[in-house]
């Protein structure tokens, strides 16, 4: 199936994951069978009942890859629910528009024409880039978004540059402290430092010029990223300091007690038949009664676009990713999260639990139960329980290397504070800029015009240097010529300037002497 990564809009998420509301209704169409079928003493061709119709889409999304084995027969009919309310279905008196379908022998039917939800044409994140050569090309630098509103003063200023904005920078810079001493970092400027370089490595996961379509600077709080960095327990678990924002006690208590089951099932906790269900169901409790899902509402689109990386061949980078955006949460959050992960990451491989479900396992349990409670937008939308499911399945298979902490990110972060640090020290400039997020179009306007300037600053380097021998010079302008001729061109336009460069020394070598060659006589006589 092709692959789409759409804008928000009212369908936003099947836009956005990979296998999007358009395909699976071409799926559905060409591959549903059509039979003939009796009813009310009638026959009625090309058509198919509603219990039919489930059998077959429960069957193609189990062995869909982008939705998994764990797709429940309930998800298909509500599923089957939406085609029949947008008219992708109808009945058999042309009758459409509600959500009744029932798992019954009611008769349905395909319209003349299949209704396509208009779909604006964009590339999808992994493939607007190539990603091959993201981890071939480890030193790529792509622009880093900021969040510090403090910005270093130019000097000397440049006319017409937003008068306003430096004198606001001067005042900022008055306030702290003497305008020609090193400035000492401050909390938030090493807040800022863990959210760019946060975001920066983000962004070279995903291979993308800029995450702007992704995320909006102003949902980022660099000290929740810190803060889930910084404040964990040996085991990766974040701790927090308020303790008011945590698990209630009796949670923790339960949660426990279902992860370590049955060694954790002491004495001094009752024991009766269907205990165990009663603990669970207190925890389930607590987890769908939640004000919002543990993703957060704000964070739904860039989660289900890092869905839409959950192939095969694209698993590692969905999984690196997962990483850096689980670190955007809030601290309770990813702390709730980790816990929960664990929770039924442990009750689904333990053999020794007791069923808790008499109609499914417990895995399948675990993921229909707090699907919703992991991810949800906040209007519903098509697919929008299976994105959940095919989530939290990946996540608690994969939820110890998703929810550590990034080692690889600890050091960066460590290594550039040690610099600014350094830089500070010695009264040097740092090379470090806090400055406001630019546009794409921006970013690709200065990095050709900074990258032609640099170019013509080299050129203009080797002009004058008086360090290296004539001979060396021609070579690097040679060399210099054949790599960027046009720029060359512009400033050695004719053989005369460039000859003027040297000198007026003669370009054809002097004929040597021809000395006149001596005769010799024969020997012979």
């Amino acid at each position: 199936m092709e692959s789409r990564i759409i804008t928000p809009g009212p369908y936003r998420a099947t836009k956005l994951v990979n296998v999007p509301w358009n395909e699976v209704t071409k799926y559905f169409r060409a591959g549903m069978p059509l039979k003939k079928h009796r009813q009310h003493f009638k026959a009625y061709g090309n058509c198919f009942t509603a219990s039919e119709a489930i059998d077959w889409l429960h069957h193609l999304l189990r062995s869909n890859s982008n939705f998994g084995a764990d797709v429940t027969r309930q998800q298909s009919i509500q599923l089957l629910r939406k085609f029949l309310k947008n008219h992708v279905i109808e009945d058999l008196k042309g009758r459409w528009g509600t959500e009744d379908l029932e798992d019954n022998h009611t008769l349905y039917r395909f319209p003349s024409t299949s209704p396509v939800k208009t779909i604006p044409s964009r590339q999808p994140l992994w493939k607007r880039s190539s990603l091959e050569n993201v981890f071939k090309d480890k030193d790529n630098v792509f622009k880093m978004p900021h969040f510090s509103r403090r910005t270093p003063k130019k000097h000397p200023s440049v006319p017409g540059q937003g008068d306003q904005e430096n004198e606001a920078m001067e005042t900022e810079d008055e306030q702290g402290g003497d305008e020609m001493g090193p400035k000492e970092m401050t909390a938030k400027d090493i807040e800022d430092i863990w959210g760019n370089i946060t975001l920066n490595h983000l962004q070279k996961i995903l291979a993308l010029p800029s995450l702007d379509e992704l995320l909006n600077p102003a949902q980022i709080n660099p000290a929740h990223i810190m803060h889930n960095m910084t404040h964990t327990s040996k085991h990766g678990v974040v701790v927090l300091q308020d303790k008011t924002e945590d698990l209630p006690h009796w949670v923790l208590s339960a949660m426990k007690c279902l992860a370590n089951w049955p060694r954790n099932n002491d004495s001094s906790q009752p024991s009766y038949p269907g205990f165990e269900r009663d603990v669970f169901r207190t925890v389930a409790d607590y987890f769908l009664n939640l004000s919002e899902p543990l993703l957060t509402y704000e964070y739904y689109e860039l989660f289900v676009n890092i869905l839409g990386l959950l192939q095969p061949h694209l698993e590692r980078v969905a999984r690196d990713a997962l990483q850096l955006c689980c670190l955007l949460l809030p601290p309770p959050n990813r702390r709730k999260l980790q816990l929960l992960m664990r929770m039924v990451s442990r009750m689904s491989e333990n053999v020794d639990m007791p069923r808790l479900h008499d109609a499914m396992g417990t895995r399948s349990l675990m993921i229909q139960t707090f699907s919703r409670c992991v991810l949800c937008c906040a209007e519903e939308v098509d697919l929008d329980e299976l994105l959940a499911t095919r989530l939290v399945s990946f996540l608690m298979d994969h939820h110890q290397e998703v929810l550590q902490v990034p080692c690889y990110l600890q050091t960066a972060v460590q290594d550039h504070i040690q610099y600014l640090q350094r830089a500070c020290v010695k009264g040097q400039t740092p090379g470090f800029y806090f400055c406001k997020q630019i546009s794409t179009q921006e970013f690709e306007e200065q990095r050709v015009v900074t990258s032609q300037v640099a170019i013509i600053e080299l050129l203009e380097s080797i002009v004058r240097d008086k360090n290296i021998s004539t001979k060396d010079k021609k070579k690097k302008l040679k060399q210099f010529q054949k790599e960027y001729p046009e720029i060359y061109q512009s400033r050695f336009p004719t053989t005369e300037s460039e000859a003027r460069l040297f000198g007026d020394k003669p370009t054809i070598k002097q004929p040597m002497l021809v000395l006149k060659r001596p005769k010799f006589r024969s020997l012979r006589y």
